[in-house]
């Protein structure tokens, strides 16, 4: 018992590490992006559209990049993924212009479409069913702590260095991290399900998305990251239209994810041993309030308030949601069900860098972030009352089971 505990949490640290290197790398580019491409004429709305090019890569993908690696393995999904990553950082310094940058943000879509739910699923292969909701604590964390010094490490990166430099520093962690995968990537990672339970990919969808509970998920995804493409963004061109600088962006990125990271163990733990669904909805609607706040700030310290107290609402709602999807599918359509998460994760932030630029332009910053943290919160409400419903419904009947055992 002992040595399987111990195997356990050496997979889990190696997914942690990846994930660590692999968002930091990412995450050096997130407030310097929208300035660099300023600098190269890119409007408010050419902002937004060039963040919508790569969430709408990424989500349009993650379907069928999460179907392969339930179908192909997971190892060479990881693997590919990190490299498209590093090679589309390092077409970004030599854009020409804005359209350049979408184009290579397109790429860098596809690379994240085949390593996020692909690793999401490695994460809960290589845990017990009993403890999801902490081994995905682990793992956000170690995420939100590379997003937490990514930005800081970016914004500092580029006022020593350049903005353009910045990207071959994302580029070089990104192949840190694919060199540390491809040495020390669980076993469980290197080959695909293989129990006969297999269904064809059409009949596979279509009894994920008769799931409720499932589809519940989805909607509470869709919000929290429409909100969260608002705040990523545009809240760069918030602070600078303010006399704020890169520096100051960044340690405003860091509070939100800081106080994201920082709850995600804790309440990890905590949401193995209450109803996912509620603590979901609770930390949703504190994102929302939070984001609309964002609006009415002035000043670094006004901001970073507000984003800390938005990294809480994520670090509590996306905790507990994340685990909540992993539990109720079956185990060979995890991946297919961690890619349609991840497709809503990136459908909704580009849906919000799409339009809301345009709505910025019109309405200005102030409206445009308490338009944006409305629609998420009504979103929020959608998915609570889809999910009790479904609960209700299930109750009336049979309780099924989720993978740990747990009726619900």
């Amino acid at each position: 018992m002992a040595t399987n505990h111990s195997h356990h949490g050496r997979d889990l640290l190696v997914c942690c590490t990846v994930g660590l290197i692999c968002f930091f790398g990412a995450y050096l580019r997130i407030p310097v992006l929208p300035l660099f491409a300023a600098s190269l004429g890119a409007s408010t709305a050419q902002v937004g559209l060039i963040n919508a090019a790569f969430m709408l890569s990424a989500g349009l993908l993650a379907i069928p990049a999460g179907l392969l690696a339930d179908r192909a393995g997971q190892r060479p999904m990881l693997l590919g993924g990190l490299l498209v990553m590093s090679g589309s950082s390092l077409l970004i310094p030599f854009s020409s212009g804005p359209a350049m940058m979408a184009a290579a943000y397109l790429v860098f879509g596809a690379g994240l479409a085949a390593f996020t739910p692909t690793m999401m699923s490695c994460v809960a292969d290589v845990s017990p069913p009993s403890q999801l909701g902490r081994a995905y604590s682990w793992y956000t964390t170690a995420v939100y702590l590379g997003m937490t010094i990514g930005p800081a490490a970016g914004g500092l990166l580029g006022r020593i260095a350049g903005l353009g430099r910045v990207f071959f520093f994302s580029a070089g962690l990104t192949f840190l991290a694919f060199l540390f995968s491809r040495g020390f990537l669980p076993k469980t990672a290197a080959t695909g399900h293989t129990n006969g339970r297999l269904t064809s990919v059409s009949a596979s969808l279509l009894l994920l998305l008769l799931n409720h509970r499932l589809v519940s998920c989805l909607i509470g995804t869709l919000g929290g990251c429409f909100g969260f493409g608002m705040f990523v963004s545009f809240l760069p061109l918030h602070a600078t239209a303010q006399g704020l600088n890169a520096g100051h962006v960044g340690i405003i990125f860091a509070a939100q994810a800081m106080s994201n990271a920082l709850l995600r163990i804790p309440f990890g733990r905590l949401s193995d041993r209450v109803d996912r669904g509620i603590m979901s909805a609770a930390g949703l609607a504190l994102f929302a309030v939070a984001l609309a706040a964002i609006g009415t700030c002035r000043g670094a310290v006004s901001l970073s308030l507000c984003a800390a107290f938005l990294g809480f609402g994520m670090g509590v709602g996306f905790t507990a949601l994340g685990a909540l999807v992993a539990v109720v599918v079956p185990k060979e359509e995890r991946g297919l069900a961690m890619g349609l998460y991840n497709s809503c994760i990136y459908l909704g932030m580009m849906v919000s860098s799409a339009s809301m630029g345009w709505a910025i332009r019109h309405v200005g910053f102030r409206n445009g972030f308490i338009v944006a943290g409305a629609v998420s919160l009504l979103l929020t409400a959608g998915f609570f009352a889809l999910y009790r419903h479904a609960k209700a419904a299930e109750n009336r009947g049979e309780k099924p089971r989720d993978a740990s055992g747990i009726s619900w």
